[in-house]
């Protein structure tokens, strides 16, 4: 079997069609139908990525499964919920989610979006190739980043987001650009959603994110990496 998908959905219907066409495309699949379930299955089945629905049934909704994972794991995680107000996709993206799909949805989208967001995922066969900007080193190969020497944890998109920008400092990106050179050309997103990644990016590596050091912002077009 291929890698191992996690799906945490309490409508049966949805879960049958999405693991239908993940098996078809040779993933494994494990399911759980509220937050409780689905935290534990996570823990001992270990997935390469899961599906999390925001609206689950119970003491634990999608939001409070995601804080948890978060605590302690950088797995990617796919929003799948019928919310589609933006405050709800900012704080999924808030909160460390890689991607977001609103119901109603092709189960086909589904699929792609596993696929692009476990290729962003995977670590290269070729040979550790070290990026070292500023006082920032990333290791794209083991896809880890240290800042004045101490390691940082960061997401899939937090880390393809610092490298876009980090290989042409002083270079300027718009967030239609960012959100290309993360998500792929074929992803129909948002653009906020580079502004709640390069927040939560900040928080991460800037010793202040009132006045970053780092990435900063160019008013009206979107972010570029310090040439300092």
């Amino acid at each position: 079997m291929g890698k191992k998908i996690l799906i945490i959905e309490d409508e049966a219907k949805i879960m049958r069609t999405v693991r239908l066409y993940l098996e078809q495309a040779g993933y494994e699949v494990v399911w759980a139908s509220d937050g409780t379930q689905g935290l534990a299955a996570f823990r001992h089945e270990k997935p390469a990525l899961m599906i999390l629905d925001l609206n689950l049934p119970g003491d634990l909704d999608g939001l409070d499964v995601c804080r948890a994972i978060r605590r302690d794991s950088n797995v990617p995680i796919i929003m799948l919920t019928a919310r589609t107000e933006e405050t709800d996709r900012l704080i999924g993206l808030e909160l460390g989610a890689d991607d977001y799909i609103t119901k109603p949805f092709s189960p086909r989208e589904v699929v792609a979006r596993v696929r692009a967001v476990l290729r962003r995922t995977e670590q290269s066969d070729t040979v550790p190739e070290i990026v070292t900007t500023s006082d920032i080193q990333a290791d794209l190969q083991r896809r880890t980043v240290t800042v004045a020497g101490v390691s940082v944890e960061l997401t899939a998109n937090e880390f393809d987001l610092l490298i876009t920008m980090m290989r042409y400092p002083g270079r300027v990106y718009s967030r239609a650009q960012l959100l290309e050179a993360t998500q792929g050309a074929s992803y129909e997103g948002y653009e906020r959603t580079i502004d709640q990644h390069v927040k939560n990016l900040r928080q991460k590596i800037e010793p202040d994110t009132r006045d970053p050091r780092y990435i900063l912002t160019v008013r009206s077009i979107g972010y570029k990496f310090t040439e300092g």
